[in-house]
């Protein structure tokens, strides 16, 4: 299982990531999250430019089970998105860590990274949940 869990990201207790680089952060869903959520159809994508606090609702994810809906694990203002989701939301399912990132955060605190789990921290959280 540790092999889906990348050590150089950060997660949150809703089953984001962020992958931080600079002051930016990209933002994406885990492969635990994909995987629970099954085939994923839509993608709901947070606008650039949004102003973001920690733990606020920016988007949805959509599958064939259910509507998850998508948090900032970070605060700070949302600069890009990736706009390939709306027509590959599949992209979550094939590659959550690469293809299927959803948006890129320019950091208002950079102390709210380190606040996540550690990869090793996400997987003990994992274990507990079952």
């Amino acid at each position: 299982m540790s092999g889906m869990i990348p050590e150089d990201l950060r997660y949150h207790k809703e089953h984001e990531w962020v992958r931080l680089d600079g002051q930016r952060a990209t933002l994406g869903i885990s492969d635990f999250a994909q995987d629970a959520l099954g085939d994923v159809v839509f993608v709901e994508l947070p606008n650039v430019d949004t102003d973001l606090t920690v733990n606020q609702e920016i988007g949805e994810v959509e599958s064939t089970k259910a509507t998850s809906s998508l948090y900032s694990p970070v605060s700070g203002k949302i600069v890009e998105v990736n706009a390939d989701l709306q027509e590959h939301p599949e992209y979550l399912n094939q590659d959550p860590y690469g293809k299927g990132w959803i948006a890129v955060i320019e950091l208002a605190n950079p102390a709210d990274v380190e606040a996540l789990m550690t990869a090793s921290q996400y997987e003990e959280f994992l274990s507990s949940q079952s």
